[in-house]
């Protein structure tokens, strides 16, 4: 029996389960331990629960059905974790709407009714068009677990690529829909990932991996390829555009220009530490129509096509720049100049359409929007709504408008449409949801880290809040990759906040919230710092009486995951609650699963002596020491997750329960048919009411207040 089909077993006998403990020392599986050891540059490590990394065996499977027995009969015996859901569900359940993209007459969008399991994908001809149902997903799989990936219309729309992925893995299976019949060629795409898909004529580029060996869902993915698929043909009859074998470990993606006319292939090797790119080109418009260099080394600069202005290319680069820049870049004469110079504020993103360039800047990790012509002249401004994110901006070289989305703290996703011509923004679409966002503010404030490192954070709460140390809070961080964490709405954090609770959102060197030297200040040798922002953040809450270490919970989801398993090692005493969410938690052989050698450019690897050791210093399953009192912690991870392999979160869970003998639970909640990130709206409604329980419930709350709808 397959290992996910033993979680499915264990999830149907949580119904009969005995009364659990919810306070006290709790009784976990026993998880054998083997005298597995490892030498690192003359370090030996020790790692008695190698065996949990298998996730195709019975021993494995077994070990997951008992702790998800201990970890849900837990959790069944809190007594408003049913209410919690009920309120989850009650203020999810408003439509939701992604901004409209134009093809030609049609205008395509995605609606969730609600709490649908996924967005069904529509179109409308002109925007006064009756809408008609283009994809549902929820109509792929039983338990509506299979979502729609990717959709990428042919330039003249009477094609789209149709990407697909089932039970939250990354893996995707394309087909192509004759958008005039919404039927389906007959031909199957398979093992796409970290792909797109490139039209250009009657066929398309995409990017895929040799069929797996082993465990799909854990194996190493390497020698990354390029293939050109034409309409009507087998896969198997696919050109091959580009791989390269004696270097496995890059990746190779293909984009078109709007026209068609070039071709882009990027090329990046972040397993060997680089975190840039490559970038080469092919001119349909030349006789050979070959790939031709445009940036032929990888360094740590990063370059983008934004589009072509003839046979010139607009490429937005880091080269530099930390804050980035845009250039124009002649193939003919090889000749660079700078369109857009670097400013202050880091450039976050730029988009096209109507034959202008959209770009977004960051301020203080708010958003910024100037509206630029192809020679770099700046048009205007957009004045935005408020202090928040904004993004979209995207659309064909003949739009007379473009669409946007706002969303904040307190701000729902609004969908504005831009008329190019008059510079003006309105209202196309506001959601209505069951909330006063009147009754809440969002505030930014400023703390100082270990080394004197001013660090941004965002702090949500209701009107009036006493600041008496009283106050539930959740502490949520990243800090990694070069991601930003800006003001967003989530409509499940609203419960929290009906709770008196606080929410925290700290802007964590490792980010790409202050450009490339934020990065840089939490990458390698220099991660250590990103743990220190986070504990500052939780002192400096502690410190001005917003809330206390006994009502202070943290939480992050992968790089994040491992955030929390940091801190709280570092850190036991500060905080109540912990939930590492899909974390890295296994710093020395992380690179030795699916894509995880993708990450050694942030990390750096354990194969490098001087990594090794900084590494090894944080690594949260390597650092758990027996005696420390650590706070009640609830791990999550899920069967299908192939992007943080859940073997990092097993031995994590089975080493902390070994070592920890407190009165604090130690749970792991290991969810089925789901990935790195919920794979339906009713997996992600029941994680997290299991989290605010959990939380809520660690905190000492015994019944929750009552809520007043608007």
């Amino acid at each position: 029996m397959r290992f996910t089909n033993f979680i499915r077993l264990s999830l149907m006998l949580i119904s009969s389960a005995a009364v659990a403990q919810t306070d006290g020392p709790l009784t976990y599986p026993k998880a054998r331990k083997t005298d597995q050891a490892d030498t690192y540059h003359g370090t030996p490590v020790s790692d008695p629960y190698r065996w949990l990394e298998d996730d195709r065996s019975v021993e494995t499977a077994e070990w997951v059905k008992a702790e998800n027995k201990v970890t849900f009969d837990y959790l069944s015996q809190i007594p408003y974790r049913k209410q919690l859901q009920e309120r989850l569900e009650q203020v999810y359940n408003y439509p939701k709407y992604s901004a409209p993209s134009r093809k030609g007459d049609w205008f395509y969008f995605s609606k969730n009714d609600g709490l649908q399991n996924q967005s069904v994908l529509y179109r409308q001809k002109g925007l006064d068009g009756k809408p008609e149902v283009v994809i549902d997903p929820n109509k792929l799989s039983a338990d509506g677990t299979t979502r729609l990936t990717t959709f990428s219309l042919s330039k003249d729309g009477a094609y789209a690529v149709v990407g697909t992925s089932q039970g939250g893995s990354d893996w995707n299976a394309y087909r192509i829909m004759k958008l005039a019949t919404k039927q389906y060629l007959p031909e199957t795409i398979e093992w796409v990932k970290v792909s797109g898909a490139a039209w250009q004529g009657d066929g398309f580029y995409y990017s895929r991996y040799p069929k797996p060996e082993g465990s799909a869902l854990a194996a190493k993915n390497e020698n990354h390829q390029v293939f050109f698929h034409k309409l009507n043909t087998a896969q198997s009859a696919d050109r091959l555009v580009f791989e390269d074998a004696r270097n496995p470990q890059r990746f190779h993606t293909v984009r078109t220009t709007d026209d068609e006319r070039f071709a882009v292939l990027s090329i990046s090797d972040r397993g060997q530490g680089k975190d840039g790119n490559a970038l080469y080109v092919a001119d349909a418009k030349t006789s050979q129509q070959k790939f031709v260099p445009v940036v032929s080394e990888i360094t740590n600069f990063q370059y983008g096509v934004l589009d072509n202005d003839g046979g010139d290319l607009l490429i937005e680069t880091n080269a530099d720049a930390p804050n980035s820049k845009v250039m124009r870049y002649s193939p003919s004469t090889q000749k660079w100049t700078v369109v857009i110079a670097e400013k202050p504020e880091p450039l976050v993103g730029a988009g096209t359409a109507g034959g202008k360039l959209f770009v977004e800047y960051s301020k203080d990790v708010t958003s910024r929007v100037s509206v630029f012509d192809y020679t770099g002249k700046l048009e205007n401004e957009i004045q935005l709504p408020g202090l928040g994110e904004a993004g979209g901006f995207n659309g064909e070289k003949d739009d007379k408008f473009v669409f946007y989305t706002f969303t904040s703290f307190t701000v729902p996703p609004t969908i504005y449409r831009y008329d190019l011509a008059t510079r003006k923004s309105m209202v196309f679409r506001a959601p209505e949801v069951d909330f006063k966002p009147t009754d809440y503010e969002t505030k930014q404030v400023f703390y100082t880290s270990k080394d004197g490192t001013k660090i941004p954070m965002f702090l949500t709460y209701r009107k009036g809040m006493k600041l008496d140390g009283s106050n539930p809070t959740l502490l949520y961080g990243y800090g990694g990759f070069n991601i930003s964490l800006p003001p967003g709405f989530s409509a499940l954090r609203i419960p929290f906040l009906e709770q008196g609770g606080i929410y925290a959102q700290a802007n964590l060197r490792g980010g790409s919230e202050y450009g490339e030297k934020w990065h840089e200040q939490g990458m390698k040798l220099k991660k250590q710092n990103v743990f220190d922002d986070f504990i500052a953040a939780a002192e400096y809450l502690i410190q001005e009486k917003y809330t206390s270490s006994a009502k202070l919970a943290i939480q992050g989801g992968s790089n994040g995951g491992l955030l929390v398993g940091a801190a709280i090692n570092q850190r036991p005493e500060l905080f109540r609650v912990a939930i590492p969410q899909v974390g890295v938690m296994d710093m020395l052989r992380f690179h030795k699963f699916t894509i995880g050698w993708n990450w050694i450019a942030d990390y750096g690897s354990s194969d490098n002596a001087d990594e090794f050791k900084a590494l090894y210093a944080y690594s949260p399953i390597h650092n758990l020491k027996t005696g420390s009192n650590y706070p009640a912690t609830l791990i999550t991870t899920a069967d299908h997750d192939d992007r943080v392999v859940p073997a990092h979160s097993f031995k994590y869970a089975a080493t902390l329960q070994e070592v920890y003998n407190g009165p604090n639970p130690v749970l792991i909640r290991i969810d089925t048919n789901s990935g790195h990130g919920a794979s339906n709206t009713k997996k992600n409604i029941e994680t997290t009411a299991d989290i605010y329980s959990f939380i809520l419930w660690n905190m000492g709350v015994k019944s929750l207040k009552e809520i007043a709808s608007k």
